[in-house]
């Protein structure tokens, strides 16, 4: 059974807010991958467990037609309500039970999202609706984050990891998947062809209040903030006051650079 979550349209309007899109390391290594294997160009592409659209925004750029699909009806409410291309659609689904035909996918992509799935399951949708010779792309941000502002960055990130210890201790126990960089979702995928990627780093350009906005996004907050709401907007507010008085400033506007280091696993049908 997948475990759902982000589900609510409160959290879901942070989601869309604070959420950022693939970054472009990234980007170019599920590209480059996908040329090599000769799955771009392509018709189809299936985004699972989109969310509020970041990853599914990056696809309509490279495939014919792309579908964002999530369980959460609000996310997919947030997504259809966010600007996108004209080639890109939604459905409210589970990711265990994809409505597509039999190898009617070329390419089937989960940002930050594949450890809330039932693997056995999904991994066998996966199976059933690629086409032969269609690819997966399946990838995660990990907690290995860093922040960088002027010649104040090893302390501003040590502001920002204390916060973010305090959030983990909410994580659900799925967070064991992104822990172990994928290893066991890369073992569950059923293709002989296939590696895992754990080294990308990439700088996404935010803001204080984008930092502490993905924060408040990410799903072991909203477990704190439903146990103890005024500790949990509380660490938030004194988190943003320390991050900015650490960098000398006063706007929560001022731009850091937040690098963060993904984990892909691809296969090739």
């Amino acid at each position: 059974m997948a475990t759902q979550m982000f589900e609510g349209r409160g959290h879901a309007a942070v989601y869309q807010k604070y959420r950022f899109a693939p970054g472009k390391e990234l980007q170019q290594t599920i590209l480059s991958y996908l040329r090599e294997k000769k799955a771009i160009p392509a018709e189809l592409a299936v985004d699972v467990g989109c969310g509020s659209g970041q990853g599914t925004h990056f696809l309509g750029e490279h495939f014919k037609k792309v579908v964002g699909t999530d369980i959460s009806e609000a996310q997919i409410q947030e997504a259809k309500d966010t600007p996108c291309m004209p080639n890109i659609s939604y459905l409210v689904c589970p990711a265990e039970e994809l409505p597509f035909p039999e190898g009617s996918v070329d390419v089937l992509t989960s940002f930050t999202a594949a450890h809330w799935f039932d693997l056995g399951r999904f991994m066998r949708e996966a199976e059933r609706v690629l086409r032969p010779g269609g690819c997966v792309a399946i990838s995660t941000y990990t907690v290995d984050m860093s922040l960088r502002y002027g010649h104040c960055s090893q302390q501003l990130t040590r502001v920002f990891r204390e916060c973010w210890d305090q959030i983990l201790k909410y994580s659900h126990n799925r967070l064991k998947y992104v822990l172990d960089n994928y290893q066991a979702i890369f073992e569950a995928l059923p293709f002989p062809d296939k590696k895992r990627i754990t080294d990308i780093y990439d700088q996404i350009p935010m803001t204080v209040e984008g930092v502490v906005g993905y924060m408040e996004s990410a799903s072991p907050y909203q477990t704190f903030k439903k146990n103890d709401p005024a500790a949990a907007t509380s660490l938030l507010q004194e988190t943003e006051k320390r991050m900015l008085e650490t960098m000398g400033v006063s706007s929560r506007e001022t731009p850091v650079e937040f690098w963060v280091r993904h984990v892909c696993v691809l296969g090739c049908k």
